[in-house]
């Protein structure tokens, strides 16, 4: 898997040539499609051959376009991404209630840890009022401790006045990388011959990413306390880059040392390997440390 994330914002055009990534400005740039994790194309003014955009696709290389403000408007996503996706897609349809709903709680569980986390590590006094939230999720978190959990959070960690409706800087960096993780997501689940939609908790008829959506919560702690170290920085160009390297983060998983953007097939694949109930399936990998 590449470690490089390919952010393009001036006017170009992208190619490709001998298994090469060629951007042509003023000059001429080469990146070997081996090395590429994520291209970003964050300028409306940047053309692309089809053929390139096949070649990213058979290399799983996730292209995402941005609109006029910059932000993650869309992604390509093939469509199989394992030689087995019917197999797979069969096998999604079958997953039992019960282990969803286990499942959606354990991702709950850890992922309020995770916000406590970061409001210890912020030396915020309070984080221990989310630690009495865990031991009452229950499965498919029936009374809703995740959403209580987050008020009580990110009134905490961005004061009392803030909102997740409110149109400012906090909120603009913290979708934009909520974004970058979903699409990182939504490429492994893909990868894995899985599709999106179909969701353990959410199923909005409207979302194409349920699953992805499932999947990253315990993992969006990983950008509030980026966007809460860069409270004093406009949401700049800079500031997009911080966010977007998050997923070159090293974080403990499973008690071994990995980037973001490695662990996350890592993780999928345990709760997949749960959602089958396949052999040793119990040793599910929910929890990391950052």
């Amino acid at each position: 898997m590449g470690w490089r994330i390919v952010v393009v914002n001036k006017n170009c055009k992208l190619s490709y040539k001998n298994d090469h990534l060629i951007i042509r400005s003023e000059d001429i740039r080469m990146i070997h499609l081996s090395e590429i994790n994520t291209i970003i194309i964050e300028n409306g003014m940047v053309s692309i051959t089809s053929y390139l955009m096949n070649e990213l696709i058979n290399h799983k290389i996730k292209l995402v376009l941005c609109d006029e403000k910059h932000n993650p408007a869309g992604e390509v996503v093939p469509y199989y991404g394992s030689f087995n996706t019917s197999k797979k897609v069969a096998l999604q349809c079958e997953w039992k209630k019960y282990r969803k709903g286990e499942a959606w709680r354990r991702i709950v569980r850890n992922k309020i840890y995770n916000q406590a986390q970061v409001l210890k590590r912020a030396n915020i006094e309070g984080y221990d009022k989310l630690l009495t939230y865990i031991d009452e999720v229950e499965v498919h978190d029936r009374t809703n401790r995740e959403g209580h959990a987050a008020k009580v959070y990110f009134n905490l960690l961005f004061g009392k006045d803030f909102s997740r409706d409110d149109d400012n800087d906090i909120n603009a960096a913290l979708n934009y990388g909520y974004a970058i993780l979903l699409s990182a997501f939504n490429r492994e689940i893909v990868n894995k011959g899985y599709i999106t939609p179909l969701g353990i908790q959410h199923k909005n008829e409207f979302n194409q990413f349920n699953l992805s959506c499932d999947l990253m919560e315990q993992y969006r702690p990983l950008v509030d306390e980026c966007v809460f170290n860069n409270l004093k920085n406009g949401f700049d160009k800079k500031y997009k880059y911080k966010l977007i390297d998050i997923l070159n983060k090293t974080i403990t998983i499973n008690g071994k040392e990995q980037y973001v953007g490695n662990s996350i097939p890592i993780f999928i694949t345990s709760v997949f390997n749960f959602l089958e109930n396949r052999d040793e399936s119990e040793k599910i990998i929910f929890n990391y440390e950052f």
